[in-house]
Formats: structure tokens, C-alpha cells, sequence
């Protein structure tokens, strides 16, 4: 089982009279800079010059810089911008400026674990990932309470890194909701093979491909989109709440039934064995080569996936039907 670290696990004034230099002000990066800032800590936020988040940033009470300098100024680096752009960022801001003592902290293994950034032996290097978008971490700490995350630890040189790693986690509110320990690499394998298998790959595909069955067997696309789409909220929301076992106790004995007899047909032996290869590509490190040489390359083929999948009819039944539904906040995509 997990080793589980709450608030009264924090050693007391772990990060006090140390800079944090919070690299990125995207999704986490905005939601980890104005916690840190808000529970009391001195926070940089690095970002590139000309960024459109530099004066965002500024306009909400934060201290911004280069990356450059804000790592040198730091004592704890805290790198949350994509994984594809973090080597380059690494090379040409970091590792220049990085000296014995200062930690260097990521919210996700991937670059760590594949070996494409390879710190000093003479400093700290942990992890803190929160367990949902930065949104979220930002609204919850809000509300006075905060999501759970993952804490790791890959070089230990001050013997203390652990203690810092769960400051800044009770710093970002983190650890009000639990703080499990993990180690680099059983939290890149894990979330990507989440990512992959079941949270963005396996439930596009398998949505989009019943959707397809119902509409080429000439039900109403507008049908099939709430069938099997819109109602999906409603069934994760369950499980979210109280399991697998609460959602099946809350939907009708017809569905439920159906859960156990078309369940393991849907997925099935085969699908249990591609599952099994997706996680040996993982593991091996190719789906991290594949993906860091798709960046290196331009992202032809990328973005032609990107646009093939906004194409799809499901997209545009979707837009229509939700635009019917005044409740729904409406969510832009940039082009």
C-alpha cells in the first residue's frame, strides 16, 4: 500500500526564507505560482521574453522573470511546461544556472525517467504531480480545501528533499488531501499508460466507435451522441464518488446486467493483450522516443491526427446539441 503524507507530516517552516522559481504559466504553472504565493512563499514565475502570460502573471501579484534568471535567483526550480519543450528548456535556462543545493522539481517523471534531462549529482531532484488539471488545484485551495498528488523522490543529496518535496506540496494545498509516495518511474508509466488505455485514448475511441455503430445502423446521429457521449458525465461522476460498485448500485438492474454480460465482450482477451503491448511500449521507452522525435520533426503527423479528429461527425452533432444547452459554459479551443 502507499505511504500516505497529510499536513501534520510537514516539517515545520521546511521552505522558509527560500525562493521558488516556478518555470511556466499555463495550466499548473499559474494554479502552483499563486498557491505558493497565496500560502506565503516568495514565488518567480520563469517564463520566456514576450510571453503573453508575462504581464497576466504580473497583473496577479506575481514576480516574473526570465527562466534564466529566475533559476538563478531560486533555491527550488519547479519546471511545468510541456513535456516536449522541457530538454530544450533544460539546456539553454536550467542547467547553466543550476548550483549545489538548489532542487530541481517536476510535476510529471517523463523527462527524468527517459533520461532526456540528466541532472547533477549535486542537487535535490523531486516530484510533486498533483492528481488533476491545474484549474482545479487552483479552485480547490480556494475553497479551502485540495487535490491529492503523487510525491517522488529521485536524487536525495541534502537528506532533505522529501521534507521540501511536502512543503511545497502543502504549499500548492496539496497536501490538505494526501500526498502518496511513488518513485519517477512507476508515475510516468502509470499516467501515461492511464492516458492512453483508458482516460483519452481508450474512451475517445470507444465512444467514437459506438457512436459510429449506432449512426451507420441508421439511428439518429443526435440520438447516438446523447447515448453515448452526453450521458458519460453521469456514469464517471458515480464512479468518481463512491466507485464502480456505487455506480452500478445507482444505475437500473437492465444496465447493470448489461455491464456484466457486454462488458467483458467489449473487452475482451485481445484487448487485454494490446493493453499489454501499449504498456511494453511504455515501458521500453519508444512511445517516448516516437513522441519527442514527433516534436523534433515539426508535428506533421500530429496535427493531422489533431484535425482528422475535430472533423469527425461526432464533433459537430456535439457542438450543435450543446449549444442547446444554456447551463454548459462554453469552452473555445484555439486554433
Amino acid at each position: 500500500m502507499a505511504k500516505i503524507y497529510y499536513e501534520d507530516d510537514v516539517t515545520t517552516g521546511v521552505l522558509e526564507g527560500k525562493t521558488i522559481a516556478v518555470l511556466g504559466y499555463g495550466s499548473q504553472g499559474h494554479a502552483h505560482a499563486l498557491n505558493l504565493h497565496e500560502s506565503g512563499h516568495h514565488v518567480i514565475v520563469g517564463l520566456y521574453e514576450g510571453s503573453k502570460s508575462w504581464a497576466k502573471a504580473e497583473e496577479q501579484g506575481l514576480t516574473v522573470k526570465t527562466s534564466e534568471e529566475a533559476v538563478r535567483d531560486a533555491d527550488i526550480i519547479m519546471v511545468l511546461v510541456p513535456d516536449h519543450i522541457q530538454k530544450r528548456l533544460y539546456n539553454e535556462s536550467i542547467a547553466p544556472n543550476l548550483t549545489e543545493s538548489k532542487t530541481l522539481m517536476f510535476a510529471h517523471g517523463f523527462n527524468i525517467h527517459f533520461k532526456h534531462i540528466n541532472p547533477p549529482d549535486n542537487i535535490d531532484v523531486t516530484m510533486i504531480a498533483p492528481k488533476g488539471p491545474g484549474h482545479i488545484l487552483r479552485d480547490t485551495y480556494v475553497s479551502g480545501v485540495g487535490i491529492p498528488a503523487l510525491l517522488a523522490v529521485h536524487q536525495d543529496v541534502s537528506g532533505n528533499a522529501k521534507e521540501i518535496a511536502l512543503g511545497y506540496a502543502q504549499g500548492i494545498g496539496s497536501a490538505r488531501a494526501g500526498v502518496l509516495e511513488t518513485t519517477f518511474k512507476e508515475e510516468t508509466e502509470t499516467d501515461l499508460f492511464g492516458e492512453q488505455v483508458v482516460l483519452c485514448g481508450g474512451v475517445t475511441s470507444l465512444v467514437q466507435a459506438a457512436f459510429e455503430t449506432l449512426v451507420e445502423a441508421d439511428y439518429q446521429p443526435e440520438i447516438a451522441y446523447f447515448e453515448v457521449l452526453h450521458e458519460l458525465k453521469l456514469i464517471v461522476d458515480l464512479m468518481y464518488e463512491g466507485g464502480i460498485k456505487y455506480m452500478r448500485y445507482s444505475v437500473s438492474d437492465t444496465a447493470e446486467y448489461g455491464d456484466y454480460t457486454s462488458g467483458p465482450r467489449v473487452i475482451d482477451d485481445r484487448v487485454r493483450a494490446t493493453m499489454r503491448q501499449i504498456l511494453g511500449d511504455i515501458q521500453s521507452g519508444e512511445f517516448a522516443n516516437e513522441w519527442i522525435a514527433e516534436n523534433e520533426n515539426g508535428r506533421g503527423a500530429f496535427m493531422k491526427m489533431r484535425q482528422q479528429a475535430n472533423d469527425h461527425q461526432i464533433e459537430q452533432v456535439g457542438e450543435e446539441l450543446r449549444g442547446m444547452m444554456s447551463w454548459l459554459q462554453k469552452r473555445e479551443i484555439p486554433s
